[in-house]
């Protein structure tokens, strides 16, 4: 274990992407679209259908995986000056959270004013920015995420990962979005920093022996959901090692599809997943509205997969259609907005 993580990430071309980070990627954004699709669709249906078994299934490990992917890298970076650092780990997603998150206020403000009045709108647009809004939280904790780790460079690793690995199982529950979604996810993030070689390990092994990666996976499957359908899924230890366990299977899974070039749009999703969090919302509401209203789909479960699959596509189309249209600055950083050195570094930063 190492105190600052240095052995943590192979090094690699910064054009170089590794295929089953991609398709782990891709996995844990549908997942997180998933979600809010099956979740508002059962709101606004007022029953569950099919989907919500896998949005259950999956909960345990959903943004564990993506955040300990999210510190896979860390350790080629955390060096750098501050300046710099901060303008690629906290600026940059600043930049796509203020933006985004007026994006999202647009839409919704009209419902918001009609039900409390356009001053409390003017309230929550700001409270946005202590308490995330909506789908954005994710986002708006990594930069937290990247200043503490960088921070604490010179704190025992092992001190930081157990404190870490206590905020988790103790659930903390005070109300405040980044207070108690920090105390439940640092230690992913964390991990993914601090044993990245380990996870490396485990991609390669289950890339030579595809035969038991899918015996441990059928194993891992049946314990997971055993565990989440019985009730234990959210008990303190249980859920953390059910989040190491399922961020494991993610990759193991992602490294088998990669294995096989199975799925491709998986690994393509995984290599946009920033551009399909930010923009999902949008098609998410408007599909969910159309099918709900019309009743042309009878089956709540069915209405489900269709607007999970209406986010991810939808937002793709978004991005597309922005860049033709000129709209780079709805997924890409302006210059304007780099308080980093300009030598070497491109005009235009993507939401990646």
């Amino acid at each position: 274990m190492s105190s600052n993580g240095t052995s943590g990430a192979r090094p690699s071309p910064a054009s170089e992407r590794i295929d089953w980070v991609d398709y782990a990627k891709g996995i844990c954004i549908v997942m997180v679209v998933m979600m809010h699709s099956t979740l508002g669709v059962e709101a606004a249906a007022g029953k569950q259908g099919f989907m919500h078994l896998l949005v259950e299934f999956a909960k345990p490990f959903r943004m564990p995986d993506f955040f300990l992917i999210s510190g896979l890298f860390l350790a080629r970076v955390i060096n750098r000056d501050w300046r710099t650092y901060l303008d690629r780990k906290v600026v940059h997603f600043a930049y796509f959270y203020v933006l985004w998150v007026s994006i999202q206020f647009a839409f919704k403000a009209p419902a918001f004013a009609a039900e409390q009045g356009w001053i409390h709108v003017g309230v929550m647009y700001l409270q946005s920015f202590i308490e995330p809004f909506g789908t954005l939280w994710f986002i708006y904790l990594l930069p937290i995420f990247f200043v503490v780790t960088k921070a604490t460079l010179r704190v025992p690793a092992l001190a930081i990962w157990l404190a870490a690995a206590a905020l988790e199982t103790a659930h903390v529950a005070t109300g405040w979005t980044v207070i108690d979604e920090f105390a439940a996810r640092f230690v992913y993030f964390y991990s993914g920093y601090l044993f990245a070689n380990y996870v490396f390990v485990l991609a390669d092994r289950a890339r030579e022996k595809p035969g038991t990666a899918l015996i441990a996976l059928a194993a891992w499957g049946v314990a997971n959901g055993v565990l989440v359908f019985a009730g234990y899924g959210d008990r303190p230890v249980i859920s953390l090692a059910l989040g190491f366990a399922g961020a494991c299977a993610i990759i193991v899974t992602g490294t088998l599809l990669a294995r096989a070039s199975w799925f491709g749009f998986l690994r393509y999703c995984g290599e946009h997943s920033i551009v399909i969090y930010l923009a999902f919302f949008l098609p998410m509401a408007i599909v969910r509205v159309v099918l709900l209203k019309t009743g042309i789909v009878p089956d709540i479960g069915l209405v489900s997969l269709i607007d999970t699959i209406a986010g991810v596509v939808g937002a793709l189309l978004m991005w597309w259609g922005a860049k033709r249209a000129g709209l780079n600055f709805l997924f890409e950083r302006p210059a304007m907005f780099w308080i980093a050195p300009k030598q070497a570094r491109p005009t235009l930063q993507a939401a990646e």
